[in-house]
């Protein structure tokens, strides 16, 4: 009998670099949405996110930004409580996506363009200014406690996943910050190899992640049997449910060679 596959031990973001990698793409995000909001109409445009339009889009955006700041001025958390890493996360944030919603429909009501884009970019302003905090503070995010330096890497998450919704739905192009489509790729990436541990099959990323999994033959040398490559924005869409992995294959975005080569149970990873 084969041993069970070893599940790769989580990664270590580096603080400082994702700082950088936040303000960079802070800066792309916010530059979008100005953009979008001097476009008469342009927040009422659909979205692919079921029944949100642009303005609930942005407004959670700004949202998510703007948690940090209130999380760190509440009471530090029980230091027995179990806490929250990045690997627990990605799986809980399904979960709440009928508050999400709720939220998202609450703040968007009567929002005007202008103020939209005044308050994302407030919002992403306080997020930098807290993200100085030691990266080892523990706060009470809304799935439990988490580190500081875990948490900003969930933002960078939201703030290059929901840029590229963005430019999906209206057309501005967004240049995203290369250190954060790094990190944010890895971070999805590393949740594959933990969601589907083993070594028959290697996913390839260029230029920012190779990583192996799936259960079975595990490749030692040579060229693997089961090969999966991919851009890095695709692979993002693809991990978080905006593109379908048949889809994908079919329009030649993912190239997918041996008989093992089929993500498409193990995708999207948010859910």
């Amino acid at each position: 009998m084969s041993p069970a596959p070893r599940t790769p031990r989580p990664r270590v973001f580096d603080p400082v670099k994702i700082r950088t990698a936040l303000e960079g793409e802070l800066r792309a995000v916010r530059a979008a949405v100005e953009a979008v909001c001097d476009e008469p109409g342009a927040l009422d445009t659909p979205t692919r996110l079921g029944d949100w339009t642009v303005r609930e889009l942005v407004v959670h955006l700004t949202a998510v930004l703007g948690r940090l700041p209130g999380y760190l001025a509440e009471p530090a958390p029980d230091p027995a409580a179990e806490r929250v890493d990045l690997r627990s996360y990605l799986p809980l944030l399904g979960t709440a996506a009928a508050a999400v919603d709720e939220e998202a429909a609450g703040l968007a009501a009567g929002a005007e363009p202008r103020a939209v884009a005044e308050r994302l970019g407030t919002a992403a302003d306080r997020l930098i200014e807290a993200s100085t905090t030691d990266s080892g503070t523990v706060i009470t995010s809304r799935f439990g406690p988490m580190t500081v330096a875990d948490f900003l890497v969930t933002r960078l998450l939201e703030a290059v996943v929901h840029a590229d919704d963005l430019a999906a739905a209206t057309g501005v192009a967004v240049a995203h910050d290369r250190q954060a489509l790094a990190a944010v790729t890895r971070l999805l990436a590393d949740a594959l190899a933990a969601r589907a541990p083993g070594g028959s099959v290697e996913v390839r990323i260029p230029p920012f992640a190779v990583v192996q999994c799936v259960a079975g033959p595990r490749h030692t040398r040579g060229t693997p049997p089961n090969v999966v490559e991919t851009d890095p924005l695709t692979w993002i869409r693809l991990a978080t449910g905006r593109l379908d992995w048949a889809a994908a294959v079919e329009n030649a975005l993912v190239s997918a060679s041996g008989e093992r080569a089929d993500l498409s149970a193990q995708l999207p990873l948010l859910s």
